[in-house]
């Protein structure tokens, strides 16, 4: 009788444990701009098939730098009814609204990334809107999202900005990882490590993006492409400025495009739900399932702390 009683108290226990695998509701706000929605493309589907759900809420600003970010907040702790206080949502809410709204699981930062590998673009910015955040939403936990290095045909990758900016594609990882490595450790953040699985990626001797050699940008002709197989980036594209315009050829080496928007995601999936994303069913449509299987578990990878030692494995093409 009494073994029988041992065993019922410890089944009890093992089915009483949080499993892995179930549902789970995880909310998250999002403080940032462009590439914060990269993030958020396809994460909402690979939450649906993990059987999880996803709340978003957005205080995303194109080209938006933490120092933009505060100066809105600023002026609404000066004027709550000031325009400029409440810039997010179409201009009708502050970050104020957004962040008492609900009780959101987390809340993440990112600077502009022509500044994130300038530390000192940070402060106080920085400080500032974790003080605020963690005032107004103190159980939430708070996360920076180190973002990627541009693509490596990117224009700022330059001889002439040696010393004055990343003048490389490796050399801009470097600086922003220790950048947001440096903040994270200041303010007690987590980091969403973006950056690091688009590096690891994008500099895979098997599968990363090399420029096409036979793509001259300045004699190319409508609608003639390079070959831009497996690019995490927008790349070169053709673009009306109006209606009535001439497509004109564009270079966008910022921004991801739906491959790096998938890992991306993947990323932010294994931090916010805490479960390995490498055997999730989602792909998109136009991604190779096997590419799609790479970026997941190139994702786990950079989830699993990438060591700073493995960054030397990079090259600077």
């Amino acid at each position: 009788m009494h073994r029988r009683l041992l065993l019922l108290l410890a089944l009890t226990l093992l089915t009483s444990l949080p499993s892995r695998s179930a549902a789970d509701t995880v909310s998250v706000l999002t403080i940032g701009n462009s590439f914060a929605e990269n993030a958020l493309r396809f994460l909402p589907q690979l939450a649906e098939a993990a059987g999880h759900e996803l709340i978003v809420g957005r205080a995303n600003l194109g080209g938006c730098s933490l120092e933009r970010h505060w100066n809105h907040v600023a002026a609404f702790e000066k004027d709550p009814n000031s325009a400029d206080g409440s810039p997010y949502e179409k201009g009708t809410r502050s970050l104020h609204d957004l962040l008492t709204s609900r009780n959101w699981d987390f809340i993440t930062l990112q600077q502009l990334s022509i500044k994130s590998h300038d530390l000192s673009t940070y402060t106080p910015f920085a400080e500032n809107l974790c003080a605020y955040v963690r005032k107004y939403a103190p159980d939430s936990k708070l996360l920076v999202q180190q973002i990627w290095a541009y693509r490596v045909d990117d224009p700022r990758f330059v001889p002439k900005n040696a010393g004055k900016e990343p003048h490389t594609h490796l050399e801009m990882y470097q600086q922003v990882r220790a950048a947001y490595h440096t903040l994270a450790e200041e303010l007690d953040l987590e980091i969403i490590p973006s950056g690091d699985a688009m590096f690891l990626a994008d500099t895979d001797p098997k599968w990363g993006f090399q420029p096409d050699p036979a793509f001259n940008p300045k004699t190319a002709v409508y609608p003639a492409l390079p070959d831009q197989s497996h690019s995490l980036h927008v790349g070169w594209t053709w673009r009306k400025l109006s209606d009535d315009a001439k497509p004109a050829l564009r270079l966008d080496g910022h921004h991801a495009n739906r491959t790096g928007e998938y890992l991306i995601g993947c990323v932010w999936f294994e931090k916010l739900f805490g479960q390995s994303v490498v055997d999730n069913a989602f792909v998109p449509e136009g991604i190779d399932a096997n590419d799609a299987r790479f970026l997941r578990e190139t994702a786990h990878q950079a989830v699993a702390k990438l060591s700073p030692t493995q960054t030397e494995a990079g090259t600077t093409r």
